[in-house]
């Protein structure tokens, strides 16, 4: 690496951590100013802020804007340097434009791998605690999980509650059906069901389990059965069940654990983690974008017109990217095709700017 490489790697690593850090600093405040009534409210203790609250929040910050500030950072001091006339100088001097990338790409390289860290190991970490502060000091320990929840256990067995609250680890309107060959076995009702965690079972009362035989049906009723149901209360929280709470390793466990059950929801994990190893191929791609969009000099629009595009690239992909997260979850598109798919397009709009680019 000669001094080329250092000076430019330096420019573009301060511009980003420069950028990030004011927009960070920015969104703290408006957040601070929006939710100091309830600090003040809930009489939540000052170091629990700073400590378990921001100090925690910085890094998902940090992580969500990236792209954003690839862009803007490469753009930036890209076309300041074109402006200048030292890319002219740098490529008069005999070095080739492939070779000129090489910082960049070391410096998306570092960012890439910065957040990849931040999304798998430290995010995670950070984020329980977070949501621990926040569950003690600021709203309830558990929030209701919400209504309509639909669960399948495996290929045959289904269940639903109507309404789950975390808290009493209760719910209401409860049922589970055995179906195979498209044909109903049984079908288990009840008006309520509840966790009894002393004995690691469940309660069910008021309830009615209906069997299909070759003629007829048999059907019990009663006031209350306990029940050994392979879930957890957990497995009801849609609310308590974030992505961004699971490291590598508890998201593998939960992707194995919902594939085993044949559930849909593995899909929407699988597209986390596949994005999630995205990083550093989306940085390097995003800069390489940068570059060819900022290297000439005398544009007309200078680098306002620069950074417009820039910033209209970096939404546009962001756009994308929850695009194919739909098709990933809710069709039959495959999971890994659908996280690369926003890659893949703009790795090519890379290549054909790159050629496109003055030597």
């Amino acid at each position: 690496m000669n001094k080329l490489d250092g000076y430019i790697i330096r420019k573009f690593l301060g511009t980003f951590f420069a950028t990030i850090a004011l927009i960070v600093i920015i969104i703290i405040v408006f957040d601070i100013s929006e939710k100091i009534g309830v600090f003040v409210e809930k009489n939540v203790p000052l170091k629990g802020i700073i400590v378990h609250y921001y100090l925690n929040f910085l890094p998902f910050l940090v992580n969500m804007f990236s792209f954003l500030f690839i862009f803007i950072s490469v753009i930036f001091f890209t076309s300041r340097l074109a402006q200048n006339s030292e890319i002219i100088a740098i490529l008069s001097s005999g070095i080739n434009f492939s070779r000129f990338l090489v910082p960049y790409v070391i410096s998306a390289v570092i960012i890439g791998l910065f957040n990849l860290y931040l999304a798998n190991f430290l995010i995670p970490d950070m984020t329980k605690d977070r949501l621990a502060f926040e569950r003690i000091h600021m709203r309830q320990r558990y929030i209701n999980s919400g209504s309509d929840i639909h669960l399948r256990y495996d290929d045959s067995t289904y269940f639903y509650v109507a309404t789950f609250h975390q808290a009493n680890q209760s719910g209401s309107k409860f049922c589970m059906e055995t179906i195979k060959d498209r044909q109903l076995i049984d079908k288990f009702n009840s008006a309520t069901i509840r966790y009894d965690s002393a004995n690691s079972r469940w309660v069910a009362t008021d309830y009615v389990k209906r069997t299909l035989l070759p003629v007829g049906e048999k059907v019990e009723t009663g006031p209350y059965i306990e029940l050994d149901l392979p879930l957890m209360p957990l497995d009801f929280a849609k609310d308590y069940l974030k992505v961004e709470e699971m490291n590598l390793k508890e998201l593998n466990q939960y992707i194995a654990q919902e594939r085993m059950r044949g559930s849909n929801r593995a899909k929407f994990f699988e597209y986390e983690r596949w994005q999630r190893f995205m990083q550093p191929f989306a940085a390097v791609i995003l800069t390489l974008i940068g570059v060819s969009l900022s290297i000439r000099q005398n544009r007309k629009g200078g680098m306002g017109l620069n950074l417009a595009i820039g910033i209209t690239l970096a939404f546009t992909f962001i756009l994308f990217m929850q695009f194919a997260k739909v098709f990933a979850t809710i069709g039959n598109f495959p999971v890994w095709l659908a996280a690369w798919m926003p890659l893949i397009i703009y790795g090519l709009i890379a290549a054909y700017l790159l050629k496109k680019a003055p030597k």
